[in-house]
């Protein structure tokens, strides 16, 4: 009896799982064996991929071209997590300390911009930043300057719209750590002689830590392959690896080329996660 219990327990949970199993492999793991197998595949005329087998791909994206690309890429996703980070930690301590019955309604406010289309909110970041937009004409109008400021088409519009696009990704881990610290612990600090930066940095932050490093994460991974933020508010003048991994695939019909840097993205994607595992054990150990 107790062999066919487990056996109708296996069966059970078969049934249970495997339809669901079925759908995550349809949608995670296909699509990965086919982006792993079309990197190191030939392009052919008219798109797609054909033999024989290559690895041309992968040393393509030696050259220094594409470095600079990975390097920049790299760079415009580690400042917008870092400038994120900055202004996330202040907001999400503010809502903790908010009376109880507002942080609902504060944090209803930080996903709000969610409900809305992220090319819409990207425009409305172009209405404010041309060269003749609200900024500019305020900046005129209170006699700053008399020609237009180049806010647009550079890095740093990009880092301004990958914040404001993922800046809710940083503040909701970052609010779930603080929200959980008990008060006591603040006040155990100044009872011994602590003073508000000291408290912080030695007690605060160190407890915090896990939030931050998942937010750094959940900004980092889709600012990364982002490509609607640096061609528009870029102006396309910079390029990343998002925005060439798009051009492969949509406009030079090189979808090996473009497999190859999807795998790209890919490892380092798998590289931060695994720092940020081995982060979170470290600083939940020490919590």
């Amino acid at each position: 009896m107790g062999a066919r219990d487990r056996r109708a327990g296996l069966l059970e949970r078969a049934a249970l799982l495997g339809p669901g199993g079925l759908f995550v492999a349809a949608l995670l793991l296909v699509p990965l064996v086919l982006l792993v197998v079309s990197a190191f595949m030939s392009p052919s005329r008219f798109g797609g991929v054909q033999g024989p087998a290559t690895i041309d791909n992968i040393t393509r994206l030696g050259e220094p071209v594409y470095r600079d690309v990975i390097v920049t890429s790299v760079a415009i996703a580690g400042v917008a997590t870092l400038v994120a980070l900055l202004l996330g930690y202040p907001a999400a301590y503010a809502i903790s300390r908010l009376p109880r019955r507002w942080r609902t309604v504060a944090v209803i406010a930080v996903v709000l911009p969610f409900w809305t289309n992220f090319l819409i909110r990207m425009y409305a970041w172009i209405v404010l930043l041309n060269n003749e937009g609200l900024i500019n004409r305020l900046l005129r109008a209170v006699g700053v300057t008399s020609d237009p400021v180049a806010l647009m088409n550079n890095r740093p519009a990009i880092v301004l719209g990958l914040v404001y696009a993922y800046l809710p990704l940083m503040i909701l881990p970052l609010y779930a750590s603080i929200e959980r610290l008990d008060p006591q612990l603040g006040e155990a600090a100044t009872n011994l002689g602590a003073g508000p930066f000291t408290r912080f940095w030695s007690v605060i932050l160190p407890l915090t830590m896990q939030g931050a490093i998942t937010g750094s994460l959940f900004v980092f991974i889709p600012s990364l392959g982002n490509f609607i933020v640096p061609e528009l508010l870029g102006g396309g003048k910079t390029a990343t690896l998002g925005t060439l991994a798009r051009d492969q695939f949509l406009r030079s019909r090189d979808w090996a080329f473009g497999s190859a840097i999807a795998l790209v993205v890919l490892v380092l994607i798998v590289g931060i996660v695994v720092i940020q595992t081995r982060l979170g054990r470290r600083y939940g150990a020490a919590a």
